[in-house]
């Protein structure tokens, strides 16, 4: 059936990139996740790309990995098709997708997309969304709708599908890339991270599901 809806199964190949150079072709692609037997697949709609230090010709500041290895992105550091799930605020799980060689540390955030299979079960996880629209727009809701969170499930393989504590991941990729893409700065990053020196968000156009922009602490400044 996703090879008739145009979506292959990621591969590490396909994710060896670097993170600026994969994101936009995950947009369009799905993350299907089952944890506990329910499952939930939400179709792509929003990307961000971050790198780690000494990754590509330009230092990202708004990486967590910026600074190196450390306990918390030990998994940005592996090979790529691993989820990093990391917590926001001590209350949000967000997913990215680790993108680069091994050893390179980068990720692709998933901002923002739509759920294609398991509404009720993720209307379960997300009761305080107020339409579907919802359920998966902005990358906190996104890792409560699919059901993964920090720290039991940080470093599943959605490539192989290996289940961890739980749970199985499994990411598909569009067969080719989208037409109708945009690109902008970063949500919410601080100073010169989240300005268009880092044009590293992408979106399909036009896509309800694409989470609203709102400028970092200092970015706006920084743009000037």
């Amino acid at each position: 059936m996703d090879r008739r809806a145009g979506l292959v199964p990621a591969t590490r190949e396909a994710l060896r990139g670097l993170p600026v150079e994969v994101a936009p072709r995950l947009l369009g692609g799905l993350l299907r996740v089952t944890v506990d037997g329910g499952t939930v697949a939400v179709r792509i709609t929003e990307v961000e790309a971050y790198h780690g230090q000494g990754t590509g010709p330009v230092p990202d500041p708004g990486s967590h990995a910026r600074s190196g290895p450390t306990a918390r992105n030990a998994t940005m550091w592996g090979e790529p098709g691993h989820l990093y799930v990391y917590l926001s605020h001590g209350i949000h799980s967000c997913v990215n997708v680790v993108s680069g060689p091994e050893g390179v540390a980068g990720g692709i955030l998933l901002r923002g997309g739509e759920v294609v299979e398991g509404v009720e079960a993720a209307a379960s996880r997300r009761p305080a969304s107020r339409s579907p629209r919802d359920l998966a727009r902005g990358p906190g809701r996104l890792g409560d709708a699919v059901g993964l969170r920090h720290p039991r499930h940080d470093g599943i393989d959605a490539v192989t599908g290996e289940e961890r504590a739980g749970a199985v991941a499994r990411l598909l990729l569009p067969a080719a890339p989208l037409a109708d893409v945009s690109t902008g700065p970063r949500v919410g990053v601080a100073g010169i991270a989240g300005t268009h020196a880092f044009p590293w968000r992408f979106w399909v156009t036009g896509d309800p599901t694409v989470s609203a922009f709102r400028w970092g602490r200092g970015a706006a400044e920084a743009a000037r």
